[in-house]
């Protein structure tokens, strides 16, 4: 009995130790994010286009979509994002507040995929870039012809 008892407080243990490292391992990743308030710099890769379209059609991704359609809803107003492969919408602040208007400066890329460099902030799924840098990535094969 004696022996069961200490076999189970080593595997209590052993379990509680096996976490402890895990959250310790999570924490270390997230820091980085956490010291500097929440943002990193990195560099994205997506499509520039409105944020309507692939929320309304799953079809729709960064390398195959309605180009028109696209740049309809550009010119009437929708939000602008930057819609990467993997499906994450990241949406263009400024660095200043209040948050001045990033639309000029994303239209000319609207319906091209580019490697946008900034600041990310994320909070509670929701993901936005504030650019310093953006060139349009010509060597992307993009299908623009996708019928919503």
């Amino acid at each position: 009995m004696k022996n069961s008892v200490k076999y189970g407080l080593v595997l209590v243990f052993g379990a509680v130790s096996v976490a402890s490292v895990f959250v310790s391992a999570q924490s270390k990743n997230q820091s980085s994010v956490a010291d500097s308030g929440g943002k990193k710099n990195v560099s994205i890769e997506g499509l520039v286009r409105d944020v309507a379209c692939p929320l309304q059609n799953p079809k729709s991704t960064a390398t195959n979509f309605n180009l028109e359609c696209a740049v309809a809803c550009a010119k009437s107003g929708s939000p602008l994002i930057i819609l990467t492969r993997e499906g994450n919408s990241y949406f263009p602040i400024s660095d200043q507040m209040p948050d001045p208007d990033q639309r000029a400066k994303l239209m000319p890329y609207v319906g091209k995929f580019v490697r946008a460099t900034g600041t990310v902030f994320e909070r509670n799924g929701t993901r936005v870039i504030v650019i310093q840098t953006m060139n349009e990535l010509k060597d992307v094969r993009v299908k623009t012809n996708l019928v919503d």
